[in-house]
């Protein structure tokens, strides 16, 4: 199995948390402040399971070189991030946050600034060994837009990592709590007083093409999907990482599953998609 590893380093409150956070919203297997102590063990560990084919290694200035030399003795080669920051801007992220520096909390280091200074001189004699690192400064970019970054350097494919849920329901059942969007398709002609297809739901085709070929359902899905095409782009582009969209009819059975199986259709070689029908067998409409 081919693995694909990062290694996310560098300067103390550069931005390593939010790195990591990214890699994993996209899948990666994150481990943060793996022991250097256990590093033998670790190619045992990542060819135990098939959700280890992407990991992401959070290290230290100190343990860094241990890792460089463990992983140069692998059979695939490792990606290395480096994000540093300006010592100003570090100083004040400290500051702010009155977070421990970890050169202080092993006892190298009994302030911020000579933390910071320690560390750095640590990596610039370290870097070296490492020349085609990925080097991103931090000092004036946000979170999200670190986020961003790492999200488009190390996609694992070329479909969007932003996950969606489409949900049908009865609005007779209650509305999904989890919801981000809710969709109320009552308005759409009820499939449920036609008698041959009262006892079927959605997912068979003769009430989804019921339901579907209406001029009423075809007016509307032209409009919903210049909507839902806008926020789901939307909401990719803000590294949101999950959406859940229900759609709501009178009882769950009918038009909303066959709403729900068309946005899902129409989405799923786009994004991450899912779909349930969560009222199906529950009741009548």
């Amino acid at each position: 199995m081919k693995q694909k590893v990062v290694l996310v380093t560098g300067m103390s409150g550069a931005g390593k948390s939010s790195a990591m956070n990214a890699l994993e919203d996209m899948g990666y297997y994150c481990i943060d402040n793996f022991p250097k102590e256990l590093l033998p063990n670790l190619e045992t560990l990542l060819e135990k399971e098939d959700h280890y084919q992407y990991v992401a290694l959070s290290v230290s200035a100190i343990d860094y070189l241990d890792f460089v030399t463990y992983f140069k003795n692998m059979p695939e080669p490792i990606s290395i991030v480096f994000l540093d920051c300006s010592d100003e801007e570090l100083l004040l992220r400290y500051r702010f946050t009155r977070r421990h520096h970890p050169m202080i909390a092993i006892g190298k280091a009994t302030t911020i600034e000579e933390a910071i200074e320690m560390e750095r001189d640590l990596f610039d004699h370290l870097q070296d060994s490492a020349p085609d690192m990925i080097h991103i400064d931090t000092t004036k970019i946000t979170p999200t837009s670190l986020a961003s970054r790492i999200r488009h350097r190390f996609k694992m494919q070329e479909k969007s990592q932003f996950t969606l849920t489409f949900q049908s329901f009865g609005f007779k059942h209650g509305v999904p709590l989890d919801a981000d969007m809710v969709i109320d398709v009552r308005f759409l002609p009820n499939p449920f007083y036609e008698p041959e297809l009262r006892d079927k739901t959605g997912n068979q085709k003769e009430v989804y093409n019921y339901v579907m070929e209406k001029p009423e359902t075809q007016d509307f899905i032209v409009r919903l999907k210049n909507y839902t095409d806008f926020v789901f782009e939307s909401y990719d582009h803000q590294n949101k990482n999950h959406m859940i969209v229900a759609i709501g009819c009178t009882g769950g059975q009918h038009r909303s599953v066959s709403i729900c199986n068309w946005l899902y259709d129409i989405y799923k070689d786009t994004y991450r998609c899912f779909k349930s029908h969560r009222d199906i067998g529950v009741d009548e409409e």
